[in-house]
């Protein structure tokens, strides 16, 4: 068991040299599969409010945040991102996150960015410790109404308090709106496509989306129906837009306890054996 494993109280790790925030919710990897939860693109640990306290106890399981660098306390990232940030945090950085808290089997829990992340660690470094994805609003590509969603943004931010607002989750509130934005605003983002990730996922997946998702649409939903070839749940969340662990919470709860539920199942476990 990873000593850093606290509940207590917030902890910190230490990746590729960088200090990242961490909190954990429940029992730990040694008793108990971990949810470990991957924040959108403004997010951080902090940013998840009850939300990581309320699933450990409505599934029973653990629960694992932390903050990537650039957000919340974790240390500051170098600007500007790579274009291909999301790639490099699912196959550098997450494996070695995993490592460092000791967890055994897990399921990734991911929302925007996150969820983007969540789905290229699936199919591309295809984790044996991963048991299954949740991908809470995904995005596999760029779509003209997320980017003009994401331009305005831009504006709220230079124009308003927004920086003064973030700092009570940031440390570095400008390190990370402009390592977020300034990706997905780069002319040459706009022909980002991961897509191919799900042609390679082999673990079940929970896909969940706002009907009036304002950062994307239908579309990143149907490329997963399209393509993937392991098993697929699918929930549409109505009075909902792109956070559906804040806006519908009940409803994503009871949808990710009972996906997490069969996981742990005999019967899944028996399908994984074959």
């Amino acid at each position: 068991m990873s000593a850093l494993w606290n509940t207590e109280s917030p902890g910190a790790l230490t990746i590729e040299g960088k200090r990242l925030e961490c909190r954990c919710f429940g029992p730990s990897p040694q008793d108990a599969p971990t949810l470990v939860l991957l924040h959108e693109g403004l997010g951080c640990v902090a940013l998840w409010r009850d939300f990581p306290d309320r699933l450990a106890t409505v599934t029973g399981l653990g629960v694992f945040v932390y903050s990537r660098t650039g957000y919340g306390q974790s240390d500051p990232v170098e600007l500007p991102r790579p274009l291909d940030f999301m790639t490099r945090e699912a196959v550098d950085v997450l494996p070695k996150v995993l490592d460092a808290m000791g967890i055994a089997k897990a399921v990734l829990i991911g929302h925007s960015d996150g969820a983007s992340i969540a789905a290229i660690h699936g199919g591309q470094v295809r984790d044996p410790r991963v048991a299954g994805l949740v991908l809470m609003a995904p995005h596999f590509f760029t779509e003209e109404m997320g980017l003009a969603e994401i331009a305005k943004t831009r504006e709220v931010y230079e124009q308003t308090d927004m920086a003064q607002r973030m700092g009570k989750y940031h440390r570095n509130p400008d390190n990370a709106f402009r390592g977020w934005n300034g990706v997905w605003l780069d002319p040459a983002f706009k022909s980002w496509n991961i897509a191919g990730v799900i042609d390679t996922i082999a673990v079940p997946v929970l896909a969940l989306q706002g009907r009036d998702d304002q950062y994307g649409t239908r579309a990143q939903i149907e490329v997963i129906r399209e393509r993937i070839r392991a098993s697929l749940d699918v929930v549409i969340l109505d009075d909902c837009r792109h956070s559906p662990q804040f806006e519908q919470p009940e409803k994503t709860l009871e949808a990710v306890a009972q996906f997490a539920a069969r996981l742990a199942s005999p019967a899944m476990d028996e399908a994984e054996s074959r």
